[in-house]
């Protein structure tokens, strides 16, 4: 009998941990499978795979790169011209603070000082920012984790230079384009956007990877959490390049690659 108990606390312990669907962010710059987290952070991967089965996510940009800190999208699609269009969002989700944000994790953004406030809007984790995530506006929720080499891919986002298109997209990777583009007034188009094509279900099996072992958010009970500006789902989309902004996106352009460097 008590090892029949043993074991079902056991199999209780293990089923916590053990995560289910697998999707693929699909970019043109290759794809990124995350397993995503069902049983801990629950609504917050309903909420998400809302928005995944609704194609809300096909030609979604990649608007923030933070080298070290943060890759972001789920906020903008590229329709062929600027400015970028927001993506349509629902009800927000209740804030689920379980998981710390360590290298590789994805999390919501959402809007300052409101910790339920999440809706379309995610980022990826480029280095362990829990000091900071998990406990600024009321923990940032991780409910999920990149696998496989999706890093590479996610790194080689983060190596991309970063222009200032306004609004939301002050800080956006292009590809291919460079200050002289900006201060000739060159537009970035499809070419030059880290683009979503989509983000397709790739795994609904109850149980994925259960091998992966999330790190429980343990600071969110505590105060303070410095650090660069968290992930935000406020802003406007992007705008055009206009005369009066070109040459303050070459100069931008240059202090962004020197921080990178520092």
């Amino acid at each position: 009998m008590m090892k029949k108990i043993l074991a079902l606390i056991t199999a209780a312990l293990v089923s916590s941990h053990a995560a289910a669907t697998v999707v693929e962010i699909r970019t043109n710059m290759g794809n990124i499978s995350v397993n995503l987290f069902d049983q801990d952070t629950p609504e917050t991967v309903e909420n998400f795979l809302e928005y995944v089965n609704s194609g809300a996510y096909a030609n979604n940009v990649i608007h923030r790169l933070e080298p070290g800190f943060v890759i972001q999208g789920g906020g903008f699609t590229y329709n062929n011209e600027l400015p970028l269009d927001n993506v349509p969002t629902g009800t927000p989700v209740t804030n689920e603070p379980e998981l710390s944000n360590v290298r590789g994790t994805i999390a919501m953004a959402k809007l300052a000082n409101n910790p339920n406030s999440a809706t379309s809007q995610w980022f990826i984790n480029l280095g362990d920012n829990s000091q900071n995530l998990d406990v600024q506006n009321g923990g940032f929720t991780v409910f999920g984790q990149v696998i496989d080499d999706g890093m590479t891919i996610v790194d080689e986002i983060s190596d991309l230079p970063r222009f200032n298109l306004g609004g939301a997209a002050s800080s956006i990777p292009l590809i291919d384009y460079s200050a002289e583009d900006a201060s000739s007034g060159v537009e970035p188009d499809e070419n030059n956007f880290v683009i979503i094509t989509d983000i397709v279900v790739t795994d609904a099996a109850t149980e994925t990877n259960p091998d992966l072992n999330p790190v429980p958010n343990t600071l969110i009970d505590s105060s303070g959490g410095g650090g660069q500006n968290p992930p935000s789902s406020g802003g406007s989309s992007g705008g055009s390049l206009n005369p009066l902004a070109l040459l303050f996106f070459a100069v931008s352009v240059v202090f962004f690659r020197r921080s990178r460097r520092t």
